[in-house]
């Protein structure tokens, strides 16, 4: 009986439109040239990000030169800031007005020039010494809100791409696909320009410090940003709603973060976020100073990154066969062994089946909250019909939550590192701070995983019941 409602509801909301020249029912599928342009609009993205992940500590302490304490806050304020303005973004999203280009795309064209312009100079090094501080932290807080701009708004368009559960999970697998080639990409460019100066610093053969990537080592992941418009420009076109009860912003935050289903994956993906996070922050420095791996380690970031692309599509069918919940536990299990043979093993071989190994869990950990996520949002509207239009506030609180944590772990295993007498620019460093590198590698992300997933065994939405809501979800949303 709710069948001409969807119908008059996806000629209103279908976000490929432009490519359709005939009706559209509710079983088609969306077209690959869809799914690749919504995917491909996030890969710039991630270019930045993985950049500033592997390499971004590293790079204040032994470029810019400041402390160690001075680093730990300028990672953990503007991860810290930046995990509060996703809901701040995601507020002012659902009080946008709509446009011809929809509700989320002038957010994502606008914050683009600007994003480039602050990426570009947290690679600076400025010409004074005294303010370096001040500089890093600003710019840094200047470029996690400009990314907060255009991730929410991109994160939640995949509610919108389609009324078929498969169809939503297929996209966010090509999404996360895009992503982590972007990944790729970041991590190769800097990857090799840290690599490069290794070779020109006046070190011992092992316990090498990281050299200098020169001012402009950011340029050339920069200029890739600007290209995920002019795909969003072709792929993205959400269209208004007719009219529909709302309840107010506050009322509804409320409801969101008293929807079990929400709470148990965000809090389960919060601990599992930060120990990826851990390794990956911390793993150039654990190569250079703690493994003798610093001719090999920018070729064992690719390794994991390739290795993550390869196994997207494996984790996307395991999905489909098993199911999301058993895909995230047999995923994301199998980093734990790996981390910890590499801590106490660290030589070339073992480095390169870890990463090939850790590569199949960094590729769960991208795919799977993302495609959990739109079933809980399903879940949450059929529990609430008349909640309408804040599909924002999962999107940008998941993200504030998991980035907040982000932010301390960075910021409290960076302080670690200077209680434990880390020396800014020397070649060598002392066994405490060897030794609290093995332990953010190896036992900090174990213990996080851990609790993620002891958590996850709590979450309640199965295949079968998402497919339900999925359906429900468009008879109630467009209820005149």
């Amino acid at each position: 009986s709710f069948l001409p409602k969807i119908d008059r509801a996806k000629g209103l909301l279908w976000p490929f439109h432009s490519w359709q020249s005939q009706h559209t029912d509710l079983s088609q599928k969306l077209s690959l040239c869809s799914k690749l342009c919504f995917a491909i609009g996030g890969a710039p993205k991630e270019v930045a990000a993985s950049a500033t992940a592997f390499f971004l500590q590293i790079y204040l302490l032994d470029v810019a030169q400041i402390n160690a304490f001075q680093a730990s806050m300028v990672l953990f304020i503007g991860k810290a800031w930046g995990a509060v303005t996703d809901p701040i973004v995601g507020f002012f999203i659902t009080k946008s007005r709509w446009t011809k280009i929809g509700r989320l795309m002038p957010w994502m064209v606008g914050c683009t020039p600007f994003l480039v312009v602050s990426y570009f100079y947290l690679w600076f090094v400025p010409p004074f010494s005294g303010g370096r501080f001040i500089w890093y932290l600003g710019f840094y807080c200047l470029y996690q809100t400009l990314i907060t701009c255009f991730h929410v708004p991109y994160s939640a368009l995949t509610m919108f791409l389609s009324t078929d559960q498969k169809e939503r999970d297929s996209a966010t697998a090509y999404r996360m696909t895009m992503e982590v080639l972007g990944t790729l990409v970041g991590a190769a460019i800097q990857g090799q320009i840290v690599a490069s100066a290794h070779t020109l610093k006046h070190c011992p053969t092992h316990n090498m410090s990281a050299g200098y990537p020169g001012n402009s080592s950011g340029t050339e992941v920069v200029k890739s940003l600007v290209r995920s418009q002019d795909y969003l420009s072709h792929a993205v076109s959400v269209k208004e709603p007719g009219a529909a009860r709302c309840i107010p912003f506050h009322q509804a935050f409320i409801l969101v973060m008293r929807h079990g289903p929400y709470l148990t994956l965000t809090a389960a993906f919060l601990f599992i976020t930060v120990a990826i996070q851990l390794v990956q922050s911390n793993f150039v420095l654990f190569c250079t100073y703690a493994a003798d791996l610093r001719d090999h380690f920018q070729n064992i970031v690719l390794t994991i990154l390739v290795s993550a692309v390869i196994s997207i599509p494996l984790w996307q069918w395991f999905l489909q066969r098993f199911g999301k919940k058993t895909a995230a536990f047999c995923g994301i299990t199998w980093i734990m062994p790996f981390t910890l043979m590499l801590v106490f093993i660290p030589n070339v071989v073992v480095a390169y089946v870890v990463a090939v190994s850790s590569g199949l869990s960094v590729a769960a950990s991208l795919l799977l909250p993302w495609s959990m996520l739109p079933d809980v949002v399903d879940d949450f509207r059929l529990a609430n019909p008349y909640c309408k239009g804040h599909e924002a506030i999962f999107y940008s609180f998941y993200v504030f939550f998991t980035k907040f944590a982000a932010g301390i772990s960075l910021g409290v295993s960076t302080l670690c590192l200077e209680f434990a007498g880390y020396d800014t620019g020397a070649c060598k460093q002392p066994a405490p701070v060897v030794y609290t590198l093995k332990l953010l590698i190896g036992a900090a992300p174990v213990a996080f995983i851990v609790t993620g997933l002891m958590i996850l065994l709590l979450y309640p939405i199965t295949t079968d019941s998402s497919k339900a809501a999925g359906r429900l979800f468009f008879s109630v949303y467009y209820t005149d």
